[in-house]
């Protein structure tokens, strides 16, 4: 039935199901109250690493709102792995900053339904999205219940329960996860709730039984009291509340003697300056687990010493990920998705710079022992001619490989791949 300014009406409005990616950047007001040109520059080469990994990963961005970034994905496993790619991305970045200018997002992901307004999503399932952000730490991850039931048993990924979680303005408790180690074992910051709930739990409990012994012990103290009538000798009955009297008295003038027993660690100091005529430092055993830490072999790393040389093969796989063309006065940002093969100490790769172009991306390049990269990457027409070289830098560092460049013509490039597949020793 056409409505009154002629334009058809629908009954019903678009609904679908999708996995929503939300993220907004932490103490992003103070970053921009120190410095706001360092960190509007800062965050718009976040935002752009950002959305090269959205599209690799076959999502889109659908809103932006100052700091705050809204994606889709049709799949839930892709939203998750795009998201730790993301923060392993931007860790890179940020490593390269002071501490206190670092420019680090918090993102939440959710599965659910949503409402399509032409290209804007909708509803609870975007809100969810955006509410569990907040629960993240900074280059966090929290995830919800809907997603983790789809992703437990696709991704390699180590999860830490939240519980459910009450949050502002949402009807129901959301079941919360955050990613705590990606699928290529790299760390990622979690919430530490659950330890504090926990504490807090044993702190309950300790009180509500303190209450119930004093209130037992209070009981029996005045029943006592008040009882008139003399005990009857050598009757059991009559024994019971005097029992019961001796027991919780006892247990009262007991209860303070914790309080002596705790005081050693004060007074321990005073006699060790009695006896030793000096002051024993109170740190030294916390000063020397570190050190002892950092000798043993155990928990050493190979990758933990610039120095260090992998075995032969240590590098070994297929390294693939965005090339960017950063962003010059004259041209816009642009990205590609490419890839590389790493055996023992070279590093090649060829794909098509997209679809019917006739052009084809080739890498090659020299692998040290140390992880270390050197390369060259140009593209070529059909004919053999080339269009573009650049030269790139970097590293192979916890199944990651990072590397800066630049054209033979001075635009910048930066690269930043995973290791999607381990190569076995029978692969040429």
């Amino acid at each position: 039935m056409p409505s009154d300014t002629g334009t058809p009406s629908s009954p019903f409005l678009e609904r679908k199901l999708a996995t929503i990616l939300s993220a907004d950047v932490a103490e992003f007001s103070r970053l921009m109250s120190e410095d706001e040109e360092q960190t509007l520059r800062t965050f718009r080469g976040h935002k752009q690493v950002f959305e090269s990994v959205v599209a690799m990963h076959n999502g889109r961005v659908f809103n932006t709102a100052g700091d705050a970034i809204l994606a889709e994905f049709k799949s839930a496993v892709e939203a998750v792995r795009c998201a730790t790619d993301i923060q392993t991305a931007l860790r890179t970045r940020n490593d390269q900053l002071p501490p206190n200018r670092q420019v680090r997002f918090r993102i939440g992901v959710n599965l659910g339904d949503v409402l399509v307004q032409g290209q804007d999503l909708l509803g609870d399932g975007v809100n969810v999205a955006a509410r569990l952000q907040t629960a993240a730490e900074p280059g966090g991850i929290c995830i919800s219940g809907s997603v983790h039931d789809q992703i437990r048993n696709k991704l390699s990924m180590t999860f830490h329960s939240l519980g459910e979680r009450a949050y502002k303005n949402i009807a129901q408790p959301v079941r919360t996860f955050s990613v705590i180690e990606t699928e290529n074992g790299a760390p990622l910051p979690s919430p530490k709730v659950t330890a504090l709930q926990k504490s807090s739990w044993r702190i309950a409990a300790g009180a509500v039984v303190g209450i119930l012994l004093l209130g037992g012990g209070y009981w029996a103290y005045t029943h006592n009291a008040n009882k008139t009538e003399p005990p009857v000798p050598n009757s059991a009955p009559s024994m019971a509340p005097q029992v019961a009297s001796s027991s919780v008295l006892t247990a009262k003038t007991e209860e303070p003697l914790p309080a002596p027993n705790a005081v050693p660690p004060v007074t321990a100091p005073k006699n060790a300056l009695t006896e030793n005529s000096k002051p024993v430092p109170s740190k030294p055993a916390a000063q020397v687990a570190p050190k002892a830490a950092v000798a043993s072999p155990a928990m050493a790393s190979p990758a933990a010493s610039p120095t260090s040389t992998a075995s032969p093969g240590a590098y070994d796989g297929v390294f693939e990920g965005p090339v960017c063309f950063e962003e010059t006065p004259k041209e816009a940002r642009r990205c590609f998705h490419g890839l590389g093969v790493v055996k023992g100490n070279e590093i090649k790769g060829q794909w098509p710079m997209g679809q019917n172009t006739g052009v084809t991306m080739f890498l090659q390049g020299e692998v040290s022992s140390s992880g270390e990269i050197k390369m060259e990457m140009h593209s070529e027409k059909s004919d053999g001619s080339r269009i573009i070289t650049a030269d790139f830098t970097g590293s192979i560092q916890e199944r990651h490989l990072d590397a800066t460049g630049k054209l033979r013509m001075g635009r910048p490039a930066t690269l930043h791949w995973h290791k999607s597949t381990q190569l076995s020793p029978s692969q040429p």
